[in-house]
């Protein structure tokens, strides 16, 4: 069985301006009332007539940064996966990290240099 993609990630030069973007284009409630300003889009509310759909987030990159739009994947192991990930050809961008004391995330560029997110749920 494959592992679950769980959450996507749009982040750019002016978080602000993209969670208000995304909030009128698409509907979406985007609570970003925490430390990191980290604009949090429930699964719930946002879903296909079908249950079907996955949360995200939305927020503003470091000065400089040009952003990414991501996906993030569930895995059991954040250092297993990134290292099967520059195994096949893939390149570490970052991780294992803990965030807020809450997930664990990597990250990683595909041989064609897309970035892909992992996540491991702390509780996992």
């Amino acid at each position: 069985m494959g592992q679950p993609v769980v959450h996507f990630e749009v982040i750019g030069k002016d978080g602000d301006k993209l969670r208000g973007y995304y909030s009128e284009l698409f509907g979406w409630e985007i609570d970003s009332n925490n430390p990191m300003h980290y604009g949090m889009v429930a699964r719930e509310g946002n879903q296909a007539p079908d249950g079907s759909g996955i949360g995200g987030g939305i927020a503003g990159g470091p000065d400089g940064y040009e952003g990414h739009v991501t996906f993030y994947v569930a895995v059991p192991d954040i250092e297993e996966a990134l290292a099967m990930a520059e195994s096949l050809g893939g390149t570490r961008v970052m991780g294992p990290e803990t965030i807020m004391d809450m997930i664990e995330l990597g990250q990683f560029k595909d041989p064609e240099g897309h970035l892909i997110g992992l996540v491991k749920p702390l509780q996992m």
